[in-house]
């Protein structure tokens, strides 16, 4: 397995594998899927986007941007996406562990995370394994697709 930049031929499988996540509704704060002309502007616009890939088959990516502007604009953010059906091959953490290294290459000092989702305990292991630290728990700070409210555990990692 590769982890690359996205080319325009990668475009339609980002888009399917983004929206699988978003249609569950579990992880990322967005709730409207993406079309082609959205996915193609969401991904040119960011910092970065990363494709894993092995034989010629997109399994997840990451994209990274600036969490804010100005004087904070030296800190970074980042959401990651696997395809369900490569769940459970490692494939999120060598994406993580790729856009730290290309954090720093972009200058950016602090990747922190906005909203890591509670009950996903999965990232929240990982992201503690890799030496992020949790900030504390904003209650109720993400609505499930069912209505429920969860609470969100922001991290951070220096670069």
């Amino acid at each position: 397995m590769i982890i690359r930049e996205y080319t325009q031929k990668d475009i339609e499988n980002l888009i399917q594998i983004w929206n699988e996540v978003v249609e569950e509704g579990a992880a990322f704060p967005q709730e409207e899927c993406l079309d082609i002309g959205m996915g193609t502007a969401f991904f040119a616009s960011q910092s970065y986007t990363g494709v894993a890939e092995e034989d010629g088959k997109i399994l997840g990516l990451y994209i990274l941007h600036p969490n804010n502007v100005g004087r904070c604009g030296h800190i970074c953010n980042a959401s990651y996406a696997v395809s369900s059906r490569m769940r459970g091959r490692h494939i999120g953490e060598k994406l993580v562990l790729d856009s730290l290294k290309k954090g720093r290459e972009l200058g950016f000092r602090v990747l922190q995370f906005n909203a890591v989702v509670e009950s996903n305990l999965h990232a929240r292991h990982l992201y503690e394994r890799l030496g992020f630290t949790q900030l504390g728990v904003l209650p109720g700070g993400f609505r499930r697709k069912d209505g429920r409210y969860e609470n969100i555990c922001p991290n951070y990692h220096e670069l």
